[in-house]
């Protein structure tokens, strides 16, 4: 099935209300790998600075995660990042769907927002 127009905005207030909100708004598969590869740049940064005592690499830590986040909204997704109207919840869904696709446990959080594999939303999934 196609996509669905953009969600219309919806007063989300549980991070469980906000998770398959996060997920179709990260449909695509583009999109999750620029976010995995902008949250594992994160990860490494960070520890990078911890292990070597330059602090200075923590300055990279925002701009690693967001360039790459925003990036893929704006050249894949084509919609706007969660981060904008639930900065907290989409920092911890990223890093949910990170360790999620780590895993190999992401699959069926997909499907239960109504996310086929291939990017495209299933049929009665209610998005």
């Amino acid at each position: 099935m196609s996509r669905p127009a953009q969600e219309a905005p919806v007063r989300l207030r549980r991070f469980a209300d906000f998770w398959p909100h996060y997920l179709r708004e990260h449909a695509r598969p583009g999109t999750r790998a620029l976010h995995y590869a902008g949250t594992a740049l994160v990860i490494l940064l960070a520890v990078g600075a911890v292990a070597s005592g330059d602090l200075r690499l923590m300055a990279a830590v925002p701009i690693a995660g967001y360039g790459f986040a925003w990036a893929s909204h704006l050249l894949v997704e084509r919609n706007r990042p969660a981060t904008f109207t639930h900065p907290l919840w989409s920092l911890g869904a990223d890093f949910r769907m990170f360790f999620l696709w780590l895993s190999g446990r992401l699959g069926p959080e997909l499907r239960k927002a109504g996310i086929a594999a291939d990017g495209t939303f299933e049929a009665g999934d209610g998005a």
